[in-house]
């Protein structure tokens, strides 16, 4: 019938807006959470949808590809793998590109390049993004032995924090 959590025992699953308007709104929270809290139950769910509608008289959020074309020099992650908890307080993850790490120059893509290990903060990395573009369906590739189909927009970050050159990936 209706979707539930396998992660939550059957706790039933509703739309749950984890941001709204650039504020985070909700965090997970089991049943155990809810009691010890007195918040309502928020469990972990599949099928993410992270969308950046254009503020009033904006245009129109743009493809990865017009974003590429209106990058003077940059590098295009493409897929980012073996994601591990830094520091939790903080939400400071650590990781690797892989597969997919490619140099943009004057709008076009010049070449591949190396894999990076990298420390970034997924709240810290939105705050800094300067352009969300349109989402579009992709597919976890770190977590998806349970995560459900996924809505990313293709983000433009200013310094994004490459730690260093991961030679054996």
């Amino acid at each position: 019938g209706s979707p539930s959590s396998v992660f939550d025992n059957g706790l039933p699953l509703t739309a749950t807006d984890w941001i709204r308007d650039g504020v985070l709104t909700r965090l997970v929270t089991t049943r155990h959470a809810a009691e010890e809290t007195g918040l309502p139950p928020a469990p972990a769910a599949g099928n993410l949808v992270l969308e950046c509608p254009p503020a009033d008289g904006a245009p129109a959020p743009r493809s990865l590809a017009e974003m590429v074309a209106d990058t003077e020099r940059g590098l295009l992650l493409t897929s980012l793998w073996y994601l591990r908890d830094v520091d939790p307080a903080e939400l400071l993850l650590t990781g690797l590109t892989r597969d997919g790490v490619y140099l943009v120059e004057g709008g076009e893509v010049t070449g591949a390049v190396n894999n990076f290990r990298f420390n970034e903060s997924p709240v810290g990395l939105l705050g800094r993004a300067t352009e969300a573009g349109r989402s579009e369906r992709t597919l976890s590739r770190e977590w998806a032995e349970w995560s459900g189909p996924a809505a990313m927009p293709p983000l433009r970050v200013p310094d994004f924090r490459m730690s260093s050159v991961s030679r054996g990936v």
